[in-house]
């Protein structure tokens, strides 16, 4: 059986009016019961959710309409063994207290003061009806959970303790350990005892609720039935929940505010637990506050009622819709319903014979020694045992033998013990052997090749001479060793010759300049191979040769020559620093001025010059001078020829494949502006750019969302702002003009349109 949903809306107050209502409810036919919840959508008026309850009462409806219908029927059922479980469920201000309390009048009363007039009206009437075989009674439990702890209603505050009580689990049950019970005999006592206990619950005054509840009220009525040695017990609870609040609404203060963020907590881990429930999740966190804890629902047994209580009013639209949906959840909870079991009375243990006057006891024993036990005879004793212990035999053990151990004859113990045969080859080894006393072992231990030569006859083979070193020889023979090896170091650093020392570093320095000029050929190589991939029509091929000349001449300890070469290299490469810095350097050393020149030259090499000038000059004017990948791949890789000798071949490939990309990526700025009309992808990348389609910007390599948003509302702008030429963009130059729009970022996006094509 699932758990039993009924809504009740409170009719409204005194302050409220009638076209603020929004929450009503409907049948599903004509004729039919209250079973629907209807409320407007609060995004859409005109949309209006409807949510099905087991019964739905109006405002109208009185306190004994829902106790007859809802309640009264499951009497019946508790004194059968049936646990009952009601709790009423709501927003702050919806009238759950009324529902489960009620008021001083008679046709007020609520929920609680009517279960307990039925129950003690049904306990008489089964006392009646058994002509007294049949006891019943009534007990009583009742306690709040404020701010998640636990304190008894039944006791007055004085005696409460700052941690409250805690809870044990029984029997699948939770239990609250030192909850104090009090039996009630009519209708009388009990109200007595509840009026005390209500006194002593927290209750505040809030901006919704002048007797706002400000905890949890738990009311546990215990009914026993007893007939001759047959004991049932049923349980019936009452829960009044506090109602969660915003405190936006209800202006709460400091101690308001902690109260109502434990109020909150524990009904949000409610819903949490009902949509758990829902799910079929193997983990319902019940143990995440103490009222799901200890209401346990969907675990308890029994019969389960929830009364949801509703406002009907607009300003509770989000709260009452949030209350619709968790209530509407608990709905697809099953409970199970399970009578509880009856106990029989054992009769009382009797103790005759045990204990009394009449008891006959028995007369201490003395205790020789109480502090220790190997003290007096028994100390004798052993000692007795240990000095006949010493004429015994030593025995002769048998390791791993399936038979039994051969007779060895008693040691000689005249004569004195022979050390123990070395485990290690280096140490000294006796001549006498000395007899072992480990038994042989059998056949059937012994591999087959070891079975067949122990069957042959052993020939007498001659005794080898062996090396005996004890450990603390082998370690002084290692420290002499090592002490040589040290002394002849520092021999040969403190007393080698000039002419050795000098031998060695030019030999060192032989081997380093061959591994220069290999990697001075293989570059030249490579020079000449891109030279010959461009057609051999680029003029900087022969300031490259240069570069690579005074290289060579540097190397060969000719700073003169190298000064020429990087000179005649300068035409070039114009505006180098590092080309510059070099000349500069030289001539500081060699001591020339700027406007000496070192040595004449031939009307060949003026004729290059100028040819190099003018190919300079073309360069200057095409702006591509400062951007020269051939001068800076090249310049980059002399200069790390030492420094790449020392690298692994993978670390050199990577480094030459970076190299190669970024020749490639300034080849693609040289030719992203030729004198004509614009290239193919160039025109594709304008096309993309000027056709403001979001989409097609974001494809763009190196376009994200947010720089394709922001170019589309650039040339929007321009657009508006200007004539209808005004937002496209004509040229790559204009496109990296624009605000956020590098030139690395228009390269990116044309390389990959290079790629992609």
């Amino acid at each position: 059986m699932s758990v039993r949903v009924v809504a009740r809306i409170r009719p409204l107050l005194e302050k409220e009016l009638d076209r603020d209502v929004i929450v009503r409810a409907d049948r599903v036919a004509e004729g039919a019961p209250l079973t629907l919840v209807k409320i407007p959508s609060p995004k859409n008026e005109t949309e209006e959710f409807s949510f099905a309850f087991n019964r739905v009462y109006d405002q109208s409806a009185s306190q004994e309409d829902i106790f007859t219908a809802e309640v009264a029927p499951h009497i019946k059922s508790l004194f059968q063994g049936l646990d009952v479980t009601i709790f009423a469920y709501g927003v702050t201000g919806t009238g759950k207290t009324h529902t489960m309390r009620g008021g001083l009048k008679l046709a007020d009363r609520g929920v609680i003061p009517r279960l307990l007039s039925n129950v003690f009206r049904r306990a008489k009437k089964i006392m009646k009806d058994t002509e007294g075989a049949t006891s019943v009674t009534v007990a009583l439990s009742y306690y709040e959970i404020y701010n998640d702890k636990v304190y008894d209603l039944l006791e007055p505050p004085e005696k409460r303790t700052p941690t409250g009580l805690p809870l044990r689990e029984k029997d699948g049950k939770t239990i609250v350990v030192g909850l104090s019970e009090r039996l009630c005999q009519d209708l009388k006592d009990f109200e007595r005892l509840y009026i005390e206990a209500n006194n002593n619950r927290v209750t505040a005054a809030t901006k919704l609720n002048a007797h706002s509840s400000r905890s949890h009220a738990i009311l546990r009525v215990k009914v026993t039935q007893t007939t001759g040695d047959a004991v049932r017990e049923s349980m019936a609870s009452a829960i009044d929940l506090a109602g969660s609040e915003d405190n936006r609404r209800t202006d709460n203060g400091k101690e308001r505010l902690i109260e109502s963020a434990a109020i909150n907590k524990s009904l949000f881990v409610l819903s949490q637990c009902i949509d758990a429930i829902s799910r079929g999740d193997k983990r319902i966190p019940y143990r995440e506050s103490k009222m799901t804890r200890i209401l346990s629902l969907g675990q308890n047994n029994g019969i389960t009622i929830m009364i949801l209580n509703l406002a009907p009013m607009r300003s509770y639209h989000l709260d009452t819709l949030s209350s619709l949906n968790v209530s509407s959840r608990a709905k697809r909870i099953e409970v199970r319903e399970i009578e509880n079991e009856i106990v029989y009375k054992q009769p009382p243990r009797t103790n005759s014979g045990l204990g009394g006057a009449e008891m006959q006891r028995q007369p201490l024993r003395p205790i020789n020694s109480v502090h220790n036990s190997h003290v007096g005879t028994a100390l004798a004793l052993k000692a007795a045992e240990k000095a006949a212990a010493k004429d015994k035999p030593v025995k002769a053990f048998a390791v791993y033998a399936d038979k039994k151990p051969a007779s060895v004859p008693a040691p000689n113990t005249s004569q004195p013990r022979q050390p123990l045969q070395p485990k290690r080859p280096s140490e000294p080894v006796e001549t006498q052997p000395r007899p072992s006393k480990l038994a042989r072992p059998t056949q059937r231990s012994l591999p087959r090749p070891a079975q067949q030569a122990q069957q042959q006859p052993l020939k007498p083979q001659p005794q080898q001479p062996t090396i005996t070193l004890t450990p603390d020889q082998i370690e002084a023979m290692v420290e002499k060793k090592v002490a040589e090896i040290l002394a002849s170091r520092v021999a040969a650093t403190t007393t080698a010759p000039d002419t050795e020392t000098t031998t060695t570093n030019a030999t060192q320095a032989a081997a380093i300049s061959e591994e220069v000029q290999r990697r001075l050929e293989a570059l030249e190589q490579r020079i000449e191979r891109e030279v010959q991939a461009r057609g051999g029509n680029d003029g900087r091929s022969e300031g490259l040769r240069l570069l690579l000349q005074a290289r060579h001449a540097k190397e060969r300890g000719d700073e003169e020559a190298a000064l020429r070469f990087y000179e005649s290299a300068l035409p070039f490469f114009p505006g180098q620093p590092k080309l510059l810095g070099k000349i500069e350097r030289l001539r500081a050393k060699l001591g020339i001025s700027d406007s000496c020149a070192l040595a004449p030259r031939s009307p060949a090499k003026e004729a290059k010059a100028a040819a190099a000038r003018r190919a300079a000059k073309r360069g200057e004017e095409e702006g591509d001078d400062n951007n020269d990948p051939d001068y800076d791949g090249t310049e980059a890789d002399v200069e790390d020829d030492a420094d790449d000798a020392m690298l692994s071949p993978s670390k050199r490939k990577k480094k030459l494949n970076r190299a190669r990309s970024k020749a490639r990526l300034s080849q693609a700025e040289d030719e992203d502006e030729p004198a004509g009309p614009p290239s193919p992808r160039t025109q594709t990348l304008l096309d993309i750019v000027n056709s403001r389609d979001l989409a097609r910007i974001r494809s763009l390599h190196g376009f994200g969302a947010k720089r394709a948003q922001d170019l589309v509302d650039i040339l929007a702008l321009r657009a508006e702002g200007g004539d209808e030429g005004a937002g496209r963009v004509g040229s790559l130059k204009e496109l990296k003009a624009l605000p956020g729009i590098g030139g690395r970022t228009v390269e990116r996006a044309r390389e990959g349109l290079v790629v992609t094509c």
